[in-house]
């Protein structure tokens, strides 16, 4: 199982390089990272590289130009870097959401054929936030009592990180909810996202293109997994998109789970996807460190 982590990002440096920091430690040799950037500014750019931690893996740079927010298709092109560069399963992350102690060693322990994973997270205020993007606080170095003054004082929305139990029964769901989708951790095999196409490209604006993969995901038969008490990320605070187009998305998903949709109109198969992008590998096999 080579697991390729494909983080999506768009003009926040600083929030994907302390998610780096974090997950690189926890990789394993033979994984692989890949950064889906939804066209980032050049400034951005050029602080991932300098910013970048040496770790175990090869890295990779698959960039796009910004015509808006197209979430969707940086994610397919982030995930066909990461199959044809070796991987077997692919977990998607947020660029703003900094990875648990036990995040990499939690979706290898939920990851089973037939299923796909619906990772958890835990939200951050805004000060706490720029606390941490500033480095006066390191996530992963906080006590339970440090976690529990931060809860009471409403600084995170919640402490499930505080208990790993990746064995908890009760984690499958059979059927299609719209609660606790998460994108921004999510895990699953490549042959089970190639098969529904990917992420649906069609899906314009902010709003529920995650709640369609995860209705396709169920319509061809595959079980959800939830990671909450396992997977958990720390969400960094910022402020919402524009959600104008929320209510027409959602109105496609229900019309899609009457019909039984499985394929994505415009996905993974789309023949011109890695013609406009740039992918680069920044750091190479022989980069690693021991």
């Amino acid at each position: 199982m080579r697991i390729g982590f494909v983080v999506l990002t768009y003009n926040r440096s600083d929030a994907l390089v302390a998610l780096l920091r974090s997950l690189a430690p926890q990789l394993s040799a033979e994984d692989l990272l890949v950064i889906a950037d939804d066209g980032s500014r050049a400034e951005h750019v050029q602080a991932l590289r300098a910013g970048l931690p040496v770790s175990r893996v090869p890295v990779w740079h698959a960039w796009h130009p910004d015509t808006g927010f197209t979430a969707s298709k940086a994610r397919n092109l982030g995930a066909r870097v990461a199959h044809e560069a070796g991987a077997d399963y692919i977990v998607f992350l947020d660029g703003d959401c900094i990875p648990g102690p036990g995040f990499v060693r939690a979706h290898r322990a939920l990851a089973r054929p037939g299923a796909f994973v619906n990772g958890s997270r835990v939200l951050l205020s805004p000060a706490f936030t720029d606390q941490v993007l500033a480095g006066e606080v390191d996530p992963l170095a906080l006590s339970a009592g440090d976690w529990l003054r931060l809860r009471l004082s409403g600084q995170v929305n919640k402490l499930g990180h505080l208990l790993h139990w990746p064995r908890l029964p009760g984690r499958v769901q059979t059927r299609f909810s719209w609660r606790g989708i998460r994108s921004c951790n999510f895990g699953l095999w490549w042959s089970d996202l190639a098969t529904v196409n990917g992420f649906d490209e069609t899906f314009a604006g902010w709003g529920h293109e995650d709640a369609d993969l995860v209705l396709r995901l169920h319509n061809q038969g595959l079980l959800r997994r939830n990671g909450y008490l396992a997977s958990e990320v720390f969400h960094l605070w910022h402020r919402e998109q524009a959600r104008d187009r929320e209510s027409v998305n959602r109105l496609r998903v229900e019309n899609r789970r009457r019909e039984g949709t499985r394929l994505a109109a415009v996905g993974l198969n789309r023949p011109d996807l890695l013609a406009e992008a740039q992918v680069t590998l920044l750091q190479s096999e022989g980069d690693r460190c021991e």
